[in-house]
């Protein structure tokens, strides 16, 4: 009897998932999210910088968000930006949450607020101008959100098995 011989295959390239992402209306990456409910922020920036890099895709945008502050960098491929807007969260996300400043807010309900934000901003499904259109606007993103769509836990590299 002859011996089966067997070539094992492996993804080497480890699993890199994003928080969240907004899309154009051609379904291209335009912003990476990462939502940060504490205050780790260089080790935030360490791995939204391995999440760009690690994508298979060149993302434009980048967007940091904790309970304090929303900050936007651009991305070029190899070198993340200083922030090009900062944004006080409560002063966008009480628009979708009124009670954003007197109630405890968990990592998947701010990651659902920045997603309700990014799809008004992209929709106007709440407001006619929601806020911080005229930042967005200034950075180029707002025009780039236009009809787009948001996801989360997207796979950037890797092989997820089911």
């Amino acid at each position: 009897m002859e011996a089966a011989n067997f070539e094992l295959e492996l993804d080497e390239q480890p699993v890199v998932v994003a928080d969240s992402v907004a899309e154009d209306v051609k379904g291209n990456i335009i912003l990476l999210i990462a939502v940060q409910p504490t205050e780790a922020k260089h080790r935030r920036i360490e791995q939204l910088i391995y999440n760009l890099e690690s994508s298979k895709v060149l993302i434009p945008f980048a967007m940091l968000v904790n309970l304090e502050t929303i900050e936007i960098f651009e991305w070029n491929g190899v070198k993340l930006s200083e922030p090009i807007c900062s944004l006080k969260t409560s002063d966008i996300l009480r628009h979708y949450e009124p009670e954003f400043d007197k109630k405890r807010i968990f990592y998947q309900y701010l990651t659902r607020l920045v997603e309700a934000w990014l799809r008004d901003l992209a929709y106007h499904w709440k407001t006619e101008t929601p806020p911080a259109s005229e930042e967005m606007a200034a950075i180029g993103l707002l025009l780039r959100l236009k009809d787009g769509t948001t996801k989360t836990d997207v796979v950037l590299r890797g092989r997820v098995e089911d």
